[in-house]
């Protein structure tokens, strides 16, 4: 018969691990924790499996020891422990404790032969099965009830949150007297007006004063023959250009023409 079944914890391990898993369940058992540890050899049947079955539906903890051992046996009773638990774990809150995996030895966390359920929560590490007073009190904690885990005090609201109006408005009054505020105060003003002042008559006076001093029909006669000695200058660029274009392609039409004879020159005499 399972007594008190809400504080209860079941260890799941390999065989070969029932030794450290011994260890593991006297530490807990020394500090006041119920534990719940199969220790018989011929596991299997239909009663072991109800009673299995009842027990991991029961616990408040289930502690699966990961071992070097744990990752070569493929098939065993305990990865039928290990399943149930995880079947369990996706029916609780986020939030609510009972997974608790705990290795031995230097196993990696990233073993594929472990449970990914196991995988993606935090390893307790206890070579060869010794816990320590640290890995104890945190089991304890956690089989604590809610109302009992020590709770963060509130933090108190501020002086002024709470505070009568009257109190308010002096510590507004308080802040606006203080010569840093009132200096911030007056840079801010003077950049907004100097915004105004540039953007509504200060650009526009200037403006003004450019078009009237600007005199359009100023060098009117000389214009157009700046503008056909440019043309002229265009011209000779492109003259120029088509020039020495021309130069090149003959050049190359030469060397070409040479080459061709070359390899007549040398097939007469190869026939010959």
């Amino acid at each position: 018969m399972v007594t008190e079944p809400s504080h209860a914890i079941l260890l799941s391990y390999a065989s070969q691990d029932a030794e450290a898993a011994q260890r593991i369940c006297e530490a807990l058992r020394d500090a006041g924790t119920e534990v719940w540890l199969d220790q018989s050899e011929l596991r299997g049947g239909d009663a072991w499996d109800e009673s299995i079955r009842d027990q991991i539906k029961a616990c408040a903890l289930f502690i699966p020891v990961i071992s070097a051992n744990a990752h070569a046996r493929v098939e065993g009773y305990f990865r039928l422990e290990w399943k149930l638990a995880v079947d369990r774990s996706h029916r609780m809150a986020p939030k609510q404790p009972f997974l608790l995996p705990m290795v031995i030895d230097d196993t990696p966390q990233s073993d594929d032969a472990i449970p990914d359920r196991f995988r993606e929560l935090q390893w307790t590490r206890l070579p060869g099965g010794h816990a320590t007073p640290a890995f104890v009190e945190r089991v304890r904690r956690l089989l604590l009830p809610e109302s009992d885990v020590p709770t963060a005090t509130p933090p108190q609201a501020s002086a002024t949150s709470g505070a009568p109006p009257a109190i308010r408005e002096s510590v507004r009054a308080s802040w606006w007297s203080k010569p840093a505020p009132l200096a911030i105060v007056a840079v801010f003003a003077l950049a907004l007006a100097y915004f105004v002042a540039d953007r509504f008559w200060v650009s526009k006076y200037l403006a003004a004063r450019v078009r009237a001093a600007y005199n359009y029909a100023e060098h009117l006669p000389q214009r157009p023959r700046m503008m056909q000695a440019w043309a002229d200058h265009l011209n000779e660029l492109r003259e120029d250009a088509r020039s020495s274009a021309e130069k090149e392609a003959g050049s190359l039409l030469c060397q070409l023409s040479r080459i061709h004879a070359g390899r007549l020159k040398r097939r007469s005499k190869s026939a010959t």
